[in-house]
């Protein structure tokens, strides 16, 4: 069934702008609203299975590099 004219006209007022409304994500295997996203370079990727053993990696590098600087001082 063709729709009219009528039936196709745009009945909001031209002072609607939804250009700016923020556009949210919904559904599985979207980030987290307060998760940071990087890019890891492929071969640095390619040696971690996940983010999480990448997280435990560089918390321990945090807590090696913490350890040298007490000791510097």
């Amino acid at each position: 069934m063709k729709k009219s004219k009528a039936d196709l006209e745009d009945d909001l007022r031209p002072e609607y702008d939804f250009h700016a409304l923020r556009v949210v994500a919904r559904g599985p295997g979207r980030r987290k609203p307060d998760a940071v996203t990087i890019s890891l370079a492929p071969d640095v990727a390619a040696a971690f299975p996940d983010s999480e053993s990448v997280n435990e990696a560089l918390r321990f590098l945090m807590r090696i590099t913490e350890k040298e600087m007490a000791r510097q001082s």
